[in-house]
């Protein structure tokens, strides 16, 4: 009999778990899947999420549990996905605000977005949209800067937390309208949405559903929204660029996992989530939710990250906003 020596013993399983994946890739999911949502529950991100896995979970038969990691804008449940093991059963939430403003916001990070994850799909986009308390004296984008700058530093906006597009929403608010306002951020939108209607705060960049859905039953104020064109599910409100010349944040979702997962894996990822968004019912329920299909391949995905980190990083730089 062969003895290996201890360092080869502890290794070896490791060194097998490639091998076994790609044994498996073709005929993933074969048990549950864990999927890791960054943002707390009750948020738009979620909502969408949700409707992904529900799909998925029909298509293959197997359950998809959601679990929620929030914390950090997004970076901790991120930083758990990239920890996961690379067999497929642990995917997640690849997000704008943890993969592409957060390299440049915070100082350090617990992971790198280029080598510690394997992209797998893009989902969705949508647009945010400015709500403000109703006890704001404005119903417009022009009385709202106007507002603001006659009371320098007494306006406060929220956000789901440093360095998602609901913050930068706000801080390029600030930078093009030459504001001055307070950031108060919060862990996830759901908490930041309950004290704007308390009136803690007068002002929220808000992702479109939960937004809109209050301004519709009068709870708030909804003045615009943050893509470059009004949104086909509100095109009552104006864009933000009709007022402020470029003036355009959309936040967007896909799907990650650790680096390191088998092509054939990723590959079946892949397809099986584009025939997740190929499904009428999950079209109609994006769509009332504000958001647009994005239908992106693993490639594309990874190439689009990269250019909105580099499209990102000067706006950032330019509203001073740096998390330690």
């Amino acid at each position: 009999m062969t003895t290996l020596p201890r360092r080869s013993l502890l290794a070896a399983p490791f060194l097998a778990l490639p091998a076994t994946a790609r044994a498996q890739g073709a005929d993933w999911p074969n048990q549950s899947i864990r999927f890791i949502g960054i943002f707390p529950p009750g948020g738009g991100t979620d909502i969408l999420s949700r409707i992904w896995c529900m799909k998925m979970a029909e298509i293959t038969g197997q359950q998809f549990i959601v679990e929620n990691r929030a914390g950090a804008g997004g970076n901790v449940g991120t930083e758990a996905i990239a920890r996961a093991r690379p067999d497929g059963t642990t995917i997640g939430l690849a997000s704008v605000a943890a993969l592409a403003i957060s390299p440049t916001l915070y100082s350090r990070l617990p992971f790198d977005p280029e080598r510690d994850f394997t992209f797998i799909a893009g989902l969705w986009q949508l647009p945010n949209l400015l709500i403000i308390n109703n006890d704001v004296p404005a119903r417009t984008v022009p009385e709202l800067i106007a507002l603001i700058k006659a009371n320098p530093g007494k306006f406060s906006f929220a956000s789901s937390g440093s360095g998602t597009t609901v913050h930068l929403s706000g801080e390029m608010f600030k930078v093009l309208a030459g504001l001055d306002m307070v950031h108060v951020p919060y862990r996830g939108g759901a908490p930041a949405h309950i004290d704007l209607l308390a009136g803690r705060v007068q002002m929220i960049f808000d992702n479109i559903p939960q937004g809109l859905q209050s301004a519709r039953e009068g709870k708030v104020r909804a003045l615009a929204v943050t893509s470059a064109q009004r949104s086909a599910l509100a095109p009552e409100y104006p864009a933000m660029a009709e007022f402020l010349p470029g003036f355009e944040i959309d936040s967007w979702g896909g799907v990650s996992a650790p680096a390191g997962l088998p092509p054939a894996m990723v590959q079946r990822m892949a397809a099986l989530s584009r025939q997740a968004l190929e499904a009428e019912d999950v079209k109609r329920k994006y769509a009332e939710n504000g958001a647009t299909i994005w239908p992106l391949g693993p490639e594309e995905l990874a190439a689009f990250r990269r250019r909105n980190e580099a499209a990102f990083a000067p706006l950032i730089r330019a509203s001073g906003a740096r998390v330690d």
